[in-house]
C-alpha cells in the first residue's frame, strides 16, 4: 500500500488550498515536505487560474513545525536553503494568502502562517516560536517577520522565552486577523478565499506588492510608486468593470484583462513625426 502524499492540493473558483498532510506527526514538514511546498508553491504562482491560496494542515493540527527527527544526511547549507526557498516563493506570490490555523503552529510551522497575508484561527489554536527551547534561533523568516508585525520589544519576548500564547493573546498581538470557532473555520476560510478570488486579481497583486514594500519605503517613493500601481489599474478591464457595476447595482466581474490602447504603426509615425 502506497504512502499518502505529504501535501494536499484542491482548486475551487479559482482558490487553491494547499494542505500539509502529516497528521501523525501534526504536520512537522520533513524534507518530503518542504521540497512538496515548494514545489506546489511554484506551480501557483505561474498559474494564473489561481487567484487565492489558502495554506492548512491536515487532522487536529496547522504545523509543529520542522521535523527535526526526520533524517536527512545533508549538510546544513543545503537543509536551510529548503526552508528559505519555501519562504521566498510564499512572500512572493503575486495572488493574497491565508492561513487556516487549527490546532497548534510552532516553530517554522508559525512562521509558515506568519508569511501569509492574513491568518484565521481558532479559539482552540496555539502558538510558539519554539526554537530557542531546541537549541535554535528563529528561521522562516520569523526574525524579519515579527518585528515588523509586532514591534522589536515584543518579537524578543516570544523568540527569546518561547512562550506559548492562545489565539486571544496573538489576536491582540496583532499576530492572528480572525478568531471564529472550530466549527465555523472551514466555512469563514472558503468564504474568505472566494472573496479574494473574486477581486481584481491585478490590483490586488499590486496592492499586497505595495503594502510589504511600504515599511522599506520612503513617503516619496511610495507615493511614486502607488502613482505607477494606479497607471497599470486604468489599463485594465476592472476600474470601468467597477464603475458600471456600481451604476447598475450589481456585483462586479474582475478578470485583470488587459484593455490599454495600442499604438498602430500609422499613429506610432505621426508619434515620431512630432518629437513625441
Amino acid at each position: 500500500m502506497s504512502e499518502p502524499p505529504v501535501l494536499l492540493s484542491t482548486d475551487r473558483d479559482g482558490v487553491r488550498t494547499l494542505t500539509l498532510n502529516r497528521p501523525h506527526r501534526k504536520n512537522a514538514i520533513d524534507p518530503a515536505l518542504w521540497s512538496a511546498l515548494a514545489e506546489a508553491l511554484r506551480r501557483t504562482a505561474d498559474d494564473r487560474s489561481v487567484r487565492a491560496l489558502i495554506v492548512a494542515g491536515a487532522g487536529d493540527a496547522f504545523c509543529s513545525g520542522a521535523d527535526i527527527g526526520a533524517p536527512d544526511l545533508r549538510h546544513p547549507v543545503y537543509r536551510m536553503r529548503a526552508l528559505t526557498d519555501v519562504a521566498l516563493l510564499l512572500r512572493e506570490l503575486p495572488i493574497p494568502t491565508v492561513a487556516k490555523v487549527a490546532g497548534v503552529a510552532m516553530g517554522a510551522g508559525w512562521n509558515l502562517a506568519l508569511g501569509c497575508d492574513l491568518v484565521v484561527a481558532t479559539p482552540e489554536s496555539t502558538f510558539c516560536q519554539i526554537f530557542t527551547k531546541r537549541g535554535l534561533t528563529l528561521d522562516l523568516g520569523g526574525s524579519w517577520l515579527l518585528p515588523r508585525l509586532i514591534g522589536l520589544q515584543q518579537a524578543k519576548r516570544l523568540a527569546l522565552l518561547a512562550e506559548t500564547i492562545d489565539a486571544g493573546q496573538a489576536l491582540e498581538l496583532g499576530l492572528v486577523t480572525w478568531v471564529v470557532p472550530g466549527t465555523d473555520i472551514d466555512a469563514f476560510t472558503d468564504e474568505l478565499g472566494e472573496r479574494l478570488a473574486a477581486g481584481p486579481p491585478v490590483a490586488l497583486a499590486q496592492t499586497k506588492a505595495l503594502l510589504d514594500a511600504g515599511a522599506e519605503t520612503a513617503f516619496r517613493d511610495a507615493l511614486a510608486a502607488e502613482a505607477r500601481a494606479q497607471g497599470l489599474n486604468f489599463a485594465t478591464a476592472d476600474a470601468p468593470e467597477a464603475y458600471a457595476a456600481f451604476a447598475q447595482r450589481r456585483e462586479p466581474r474582475f478578470t485583470g484583462r488587459w484593455t490599454a490602447p495600442r499604438r498602430g504603426p500609422e499613429h506610432a509615425a505621426t508619434s515620431t513625426e512630432n518629437g513625441a
